[in-house]
């Protein structure tokens, strides 16, 4: 059992990445950076955003998100290579796509079910 949980204790001593916790110096990168983080999930606390968790995943995904944005990259090229890397999950703003088009369709095929049934429902009583 203790030698199971040397490469756990292992893990935690890893210091944070450079940028996870220090913002750009030039204030409009830091505010493109900052603007993207706050539409991506952090996967561990999944109720946050980066932006806002104090993960070390959420510390490093914010890591890449400056330097990303410091070296030029547009955010979107940045929040694609992110949803690329970790899913369509890690962003707030969702994507149509071969997976999620059902997430789309079928509240909108209950809503119209619903409606049909109470149209005959009521109908029938007037």
């Amino acid at each position: 059992m203790a030698l199971m949980a040397v490469p756990l204790a292992a893990q935690g001593d890893v210091p944070p990445a450079p940028y996870a916790y220090r913002q750009l110096d030039d204030p409009a990168q830091e505010a493109a950076a900052q603007e993207l983080m706050e539409t991506l999930r952090c996967l561990k606390c999944q109720s946050q955003s980066i932006a806002d968790s104090d993960a070390p995943m959420a510390g490093d995904m914010r890591h890449q998100v400056r330097i990303r944005i410091a070296d030029g990259e547009e955010p979107e090229a940045i929040r694609r290579w992110l949803m690329d890397r970790y899913g369509d999950y890690v962003s707030y703003e969702p994507v149509m796509s071969a997976t999620t088009w059902p997430l789309f369709v079928i509240p909108i095929l209950l809503v119209l079910l619903a409606m049909l049934i109470f149209r005959r429902r009521f109908r029938g009583r007037t």
